[in-house]
């Protein structure tokens, strides 16, 4: 079946983007007075970036995994994946923007080490130079973005080949593909959270920093995997998918949201029982002025799954799924806020008409980006190995 965008999600789409520029442009006239403008415009270009291009790459990640384990009950929601995935490009290219203008900004007071006059004066960014350098930065990023958008187009191209030529001689490269691709991301994950978070945050490092980011990536993924094959469901279309399906996708969120709970709490449990100074100052920034946004944000994303999804009927019901999903996803999307701007602008950051505009823009980009992606091949897979496994999945 030809999945088709509705009017009704043209409009919202539309709608979404309209009220985002608007909001954006206001933002930014509101703002251009203010001498931290450009920081405060890129920040906010960095945190959408980034958080919408993630959840993308966690897809990418979730396709590759389930190929080298061999999954067989999410054949029937691979398509679904794949358009997840899909927004991959779309996210390369604003990253590469932001970035871009970053680093010819001298990295915007984002970047600290990208500015001359700062490493001259600040001994310990001088000593962490010979990775923290623009060339480098560059190349890294460089290798990130092109790993994953020839895994993702390798992946897909494969994809659409298996509907046609059928039998298992695709499914098996994809199985060795999916395992390299693990390999990389394994490093990738972390080493690009250092790079276009962490190093926000110039004199502090954390080891637990990359899986911390990493465990956000994936559950944000799961909540708009379940969000997105129940709005499909609902529209009529994958009809074979059952309550099992979105039973074992509630249970990802559950489970990631639980890995990110316990990595958010050891890492600060175990920074502050050292009590070292210099470690300790990433969290005083972020207690001193971002206490509720910080704490609730934990409380949220550990509380809500814990409670809501802890019985087999909530990871079926897609009123609940729906619901925390939305407030998993937005809580997330306040995670990286703070990655962001409690490490660039301090005490002075603010959520105002800027930033509610380029979210809401972005939103409407990405879920247009997606709808349009399920449009270019059968919403579900034709010939794939184990799709009467999945069709007969039941837990």
């Amino acid at each position: 079946m030809e999945f088709k965008i509705t009017n009704k999600a043209n409009k919202f789409t539309l709608i979404l983007i309209s009220i985002g520029l608007i909001f954006t442009l206001l933002g930014i006239i509101l703002v251009w007075g203010d001498s931290n403008r450009t920081q405060r415009i890129l920040a906010s270009s960095l945190i959408n970036s980034f958080f919408f291009f993630s959840i993308g790459l966690g897809a990418l990640f979730y396709l590759a995994l389930a190929y080298a384990t061999e999954s067989g009950w999410y054949a029937l929601i691979k398509r679904v994946i794949e358009g997840i995935a899909g927004y991959i490009p779309y996210g390369i290219g604003f990253m590469v923007l932001t970035l871009f203008v970053i680093t010819i900004n001298d990295g915007s007071h984002l970047y600290t080490w990208m500015d001359p006059e700062v490493v001259a004066h600040d001994e310990i960014i001088k000593g962490k130079s010979f990775y923290l350098n623009k060339l480098f930065f560059w190349i890294r990023t460089i290798a990130y973005l092109g790993v994953y958008y020839i895994f993702w187009r390798g992946f897909r191209k494969r994809s659409l080949e298996e509907d046609i030529k059928g039998g298992t001689e695709i499914h098996f490269k994809n199985y060795k593909k999916g395992a390299l691709f693990l390999v990389f991301f394994a490093v990738f994950s972390s080493t690009s959270s250092w790079d276009w978070l962490m190093s926000i945050d110039v004199h502090w490092f954390s080891t637990l920093f990359g899986w911390y980011t990493f465990a956000g990536i994936w559950c944000s993924s799961m909540v708009v995997l379940v969000l997105l094959t129940l709005y499909l469901k609902k529209q009529g279309y994958l009809t074979k998918v059952n309550d099992s399906h979105i039973h074992d996708i509630g249970k990802w969120i559950f489970a990631t949201s639980f890995l990110w709970s316990y990595l958010w709490f050891s890492q600060y449990m175990l920074i502050w029982y050292s009590n070292i100074g210099e470690e300790v100052a990433y969290y005083m920034m972020r207690i001193e002025n971002y206490k509720v946004m910080y704490f609730g944000m934990f409380v949220v994303n550990f509380v809500f799954p814990m409670l809501l999804f802890m019985s087999r009927e909530a990871k079926r019901h897609s009123g609940i799924l729906t619901i925390v999903g939305l407030i998993i996803l937005a809580f997330h999307w306040i995670d990286v806020y703070i990655m962001v701007c409690a490490g660039s602008m301090g005490a002075t950051a603010k959520i105002g008409f800027l930033e509610i505009g380029m979210v809401v823009l972005m939103t409407g980009i990405f879920i247009r980006v997606i709808l349009n992606n399920l449009t270019k091949a059968p919403i579900s897979p034709v010939n794939h190995p184990f799709l009467d496994e999945s069709i007969h999945h039941e837990i």
